[in-house]
């Protein structure tokens, strides 16, 4: 599907959840803390502006950063899961396509439309997003994923833009000039080695990128980097995905051959779903931090009652384990199960990926966890290969709940103010 891409990414997205329910922390400096308390993960403007870096850990953060207002915030995955999917829904609601590519971004995209229109289509977006959500978000738009990036980049950095900004193709003066001042190493893909040897080879600049002979960058560096290059002077190499492919986000669902009330066989047939999800993640070799359920009815058959929802479950660490991602999973079924209902799908989507090699012990882990993960790496790999071997669904993950330690550390969580009854927040009328 050709026609222009669009990207919308959320601003300091899990920060920006924190204040949609506490509007006295806009214009604080808030920081929001990987699971267990462990480091800093996310950042406000604010934040930024101390000199607080991505990783810092919880007890290395300056005491002047507290004396300047600093609020900490526990990871709060049920509620970014949640608002995730608010704003994905809202998404649907005003682009054709739209394929999810991580917790806090979307790509659109807008065959058949004239580009002419989509700056003013997309900050009514920006605006409907904003109001249905209350969270802040960036557009940019442009022939192929790679511009977009940039222009999402150009609108988050310049208020000017209103939050959007588009760009064309080398034909345009405005995409040139902004291609001309952006270093090579600062273009989506390009970084570290590669970005050294290209501006040892006289390629500075991504212009200067977007000009070279594809077949030369193919000889000298690979097809992906080629395609990085076409992309910068405008010509899309990879069309949009109506199903998740992405390798930060993972989803895997699919509808039952006939709707379902039973509990028991959704809890199967999600337990599949989640182990299958688990296998592409070790085959990609990352880790997952947070687990969301869906569980829906069949919305056209009007007869019957109407039940759809998602709820996330945050793990105790980052893992690849198909038993704690079965288990989550099997956490959120039955927070989302409804008696007297006719289900007909069920899926899981693995948030926050990391790169598995990226994994650092957390300081509230206990010794022996290290091991205990050699264990299950172990078990791991030799269920991959018999399956592998024996083909798929040889060996499953079964109906055995962990006893495991699930309870994580989070002294300083919010409420999960969408998803609890019992913590939703309360209006008193005076």
């Amino acid at each position: 599907m050709k026609g222009p891409i669009a990207l919308v990414d959320c601003n300091n997205f899990y920060c920006a959840c924190e204040r949609v329910f506490e509007p006295r922390l806009h214009g604080a400096p808030v920081a929001v803390l990987s699971n267990n308390d462990g480091c800093v993960i996310a950042r406000s403007q604010e934040v930024k502006a101390l000199g607080i870096a991505m990783g810092t850990p919880i007890h290395h953060l300056p005491r002047a950063a507290f004396r300047a207002g600093l609020v900490l915030r526990s990871s709060n995955y049920e509620l970014y899961g949640d608002l995730s999917a608010r704003v994905l829904s809202t998404l649907r609601a005003h682009a054709p396509l739209v394929e999810p590519y991580s917790i806090d971004e979307s790509w659109l995209g807008f065959a058949g439309f004239d580009p002419a229109g989509l700056t003013d289509h997309c900050r009514a977006l920006r605006h409907t997003v904003h109001r249905w959500t209350g969270l802040p978000v960036s557009i940019g738009i442009a022939p192929s994923r790679t511009l977009a990036k940039l222009a999402n980049r150009y609108a988050k950095q310049y208020p000017v833009t209103g939050g959007v900004h588009q760009l064309g193709g080398l034909e345009d003066p405005a995409t040139r000039a902004l291609l001309e001042r952006t270093p090579v190493g600062e273009v989506w893909g390009i970084a570290g080695r590669i970005a050294i040897r290209l501006q040892q080879m006289g390629v500075r600049s991504a212009l200067e990128l977007a000009r070279a002979d594809p077949r030369w960058i193919r000889s000298r560096f690979s097809v992906v980097i080629e395609r990085t290059a076409r992309e910068l002077a405008g010509t899309p190499c990879t069309e949009m995905l109506d199903e998740c492919e992405s390798n930060r986000m993972i989803m895997t669902s699919r509808s039952f051959g006939q709707m379902i009330g039973d509990y028991r066989e959704i809890q199967e047939a999600l337990r599949a779903h989640a182990s299958r999800g688990a296998e592409r993640l070790r085959a990609q070799g990352s880790l997952t931090s947070a687990v969301m359920v869906m569980l829906q009815t069949n919305k056209h058959a009007r007869h019957l009652p109407q039940h759809r929802d998602t709820v996330t479950i945050a793990l105790p660490r980052p893992t690849d384990s198909s038993f704690e991602i079965v288990h989550a999973a099997q956490q959120g079924l039955a927070r989302l199960w409804r008696r007297g209902y006719r289900y007909q799908k069920c899926g899981t989507r693995l948030l926050d990926l990391i790169e598995r090699d990226h994994r650092q012990l957390g300081i509230f882990e206990p010794p022996q966890s290290d091991a205990g993960r050699q264990r299950s790496d172990a078990l791991m790999a030799t269920l991959d290969r018999l399956n592998r071997s024996h083909g798929r669904g040889t060996v499953t993950v079964g109906m055995q709940r962990r006893e495991a330690a699930w309870q994580l550390r989070s002294d300083y969580r919010s409420n999960r103010w969408t998803t609890r009854w019992e913590e939703m927040p309360e209006v008193r009328l005076r």
